[in-house]
């Protein structure tokens, strides 16, 4: 029987995990926090249950909706039908929807877009005319990584406003940049994927309880019956080889193993690989660099907003997502507000970040100006993701190393996505597949 490690306990770790036990190998799992989940845990604040930030996935996410499956929580996300995003400005007493039609794509955006009020009639049609050239856009190509995303819109004739006002408004979301600081090859791929290949494949999904609930513990559950040792609080301070396999360090302990897979952030996982193990300049985990994510969580003493989300324009406020289920709270209304790309906010102070986001979410949902704030706190994530930066490729290694049977998963791995839950689960699943297969070439034997 293969003995696999795994370390890592987040979204990709799981899914290597599972692949693994569910084909017949031996698995240990070490995980440094207490729970499982990774950059997807909550915590809580006195009676609420609280994520740490929103995530939202697509239909287009297979992998990470087949986790869900095998987790046996599928039951707890909701996915919408159509999609259906509402838009407001500051000011304005009207909400503009980006609607999908039932027309195959990408003419199932055609009427929504040209009626679009943020923008002007002009900058609709250059739009449409944009997206039509990002469908040819080849995100494989090194001189397309190379490129920075804002300078092909520009050279599309892309204003600023719509820049600000559409293409950041799902850009930013998914990407955790804008399109200046982004690689043109992952926001092709966003879009392409998302928005123009296939009608149904951006309709949104999101949890109905708490993250710990759909992933750590359905994860705990999910593993440990099918065999899976898991253990957590337990940080792995060396991977290393050991005769004919592996030795995985914790503390004074020794761990054998025939294959390891390092689940781990891009910084733990360049410490912990053994010289030469990817064909990679050394640095490459600082050069990927990452990119932070700042969440506001504000509970009302009544609605302020009617409907499960808002995205805004003109605003400092990003997304704002109705949480008061997913918390349990009893009465009134829990908002949070998710800031992506948030390298200017990442340090600000709480009670800066109140005085300039409680007037604009005032602004944006005019019950709020009447309503009592019962609570107003921050959650941050410094390290959300990878930076998406142009050439940012280069120092994303993929699943195969230079070593027989060490392995990487992880959003920031060549998944050729973005770093989102549903590339976490892919490279999850790359990793596994070359576990289970040592005999291939470890080089050459996966493609990610």
């Amino acid at each position: 029987m293969t003995t696999v490690a795994v370390v890592g306990g987040g979204l990709a770790g799981i899914t290597a995990a599972l692949r693994c036990a569910d084909a017949g190998a031996s698995v240990t799992l070490f995980e440094s926090r207490s729970k499982l989940g990774g950059l997807t845990h909550s915590f809580r604040r006195g009676e609420l249950d609280v994520d740490n930030g929103q995530h939202v996935f697509l239909r287009c996410c297979t992998s990470y909706l087949a986790l869900l499956e095998r987790l046996g929580v599928d039951g707890k996300v909701t996915l919408q039908p159509r999609l259906a995003i509402p838009v407001r400005a500051p000011g304005h007493a009207t909400t503009t929807w980006l609607r999908r039609s039932g027309l195959p794509a990408p003419g199932h955006l055609a009427a929504t877009l040209l009626r679009y009020s943020p923008l002007r009639p002009a900058e609709r049609l250059r739009f449409v005319r944009a997206a039509l050239a990002l469908r040819r856009v080849d995100p494989a190509a090194a001189a397309t990584d190379a490129q920075s995303f804002g300078a092909w819109l520009a050279a599309h004739g892309q204003s600023p406003r719509a820049v600000e006002r559409l293409w950041d408004l799902v850009g930013v979301a998914t990407l955790n940049a804008r399109a200046g600081d982004a690689s043109l090859a992952l926001a092709a791929t966003v879009f392409q994927i998302g928005l123009l290949t296939r009608a149904g494949a951006a309709d949104l999904g999101w949890s109905l309880v708490p993250l710990g609930e759909l992933h750590g513990r359905a994860a705990l559950a999910a593993l440990e019956a099918a065999g899976v040792d898991v253990r957590t609080g337990a940080k792995v301070l060396a991977v290393e080889p050991a005769g004919r396999g592996w030795s995985v360090r914790t503390g004074g302990a020794e761990h054998p193993a025939d294959q390891v897979i390092v689940a781990a952030p891009p910084d733990v996982a360049e410490r912990l690989l053994p010289p030469g193990g990817v064909a990679v300049a050394p640095g490459w985990s600082a050069r990927l660099g990452s990119s932070p994510i700042v969440n506001l969580h504000v509970v009302y003493d009544r609605t302020v907003l009617e409907g499960g989300f808002l995205a805004a324009v003109g605003s400092p406020i990003q997304w704002v997502f109705d949480r008061t289920r997913q918390s349990g709270l009893a009465e009134g209304q829990y908002l949070a507000v998710s800031l992506s790309a948030a390298d200017g906010l990442i340090d600000a102070p709480v009670a800066q970040l109140r005085a300039i986001m409680m007037p604009a979410l005032a602004d944006l949902l005019p019950a709020a100006r009447d309503a009592r704030v019962r609570d107003f706190f921050v959650t941050r994530e410094r390290h959300a993701t990878f930076r998406p930066a142009p050439g940012s490729a280069a120092d994303r290694p993929g699943p195969a190393t230079a070593l027989p049977g060490l392995w990487l998963a992880g959003a920031w791995t060549a998944t050729g996505w973005p770093a989102t839950m549903e590339g976490a689960v892919r490279s999850g699943e790359s990793a596994a597949a070359g576990a289970l297969s040592p005999r291939m070439s470890t080089l050459d034997g996966v493609a990610s």
